[in-house]
C-alpha cells in the first residue's frame, strides 16, 4: 500500500492536489492511504518551503504545483 501524502496549509490548490492525487490512484487501482499534512512543522521536515506539495511513501515528487492526473500517475507507478 503506498503512503500519499499531501503537503499543504488546506488552501484551494491543497485541495485540488489531494482530489487530483485520489483521482489517479484510483484509475491506477492501487491501495493507497491518502493523508493530509497541514501543520508548518512537520511539513518543513520534508525540506518543502512552498505548498502545495505531494510525498509518495515519504518522498516528495513535487511542490510548489498541481500536477495533472496524468503527471501524477507517472510518479505513483
Amino acid at each position: 500500500m503506498k503512503k500519499l501524502q499531501i503537503l499543504g496549509t488546506g488552501c484551494a490548490k491543497c485541495k485540488k492536489l489531494a482530489e487530483q492525487t485520489e483521482e489517479a490512484a484510483k484509475s491506477l487501482g492501487m491501495e493507497y492511504q491518502l493523508e493530509k499534512v497541514s501543520d508548518l512543522q512537520e511539513i518543513m521536515k520534508f525540506g518543502v518551503m512552498m505548498t502545495p506539495a505531494l510525498a509518495v511513501d515519504g518522498q516528495v515528487k513535487v511542490v510548489g504545483k498541481v500536477p495533472s492526473v496524468d503527471e501524477i500517475k507517472k510518479m505513483l507507478a
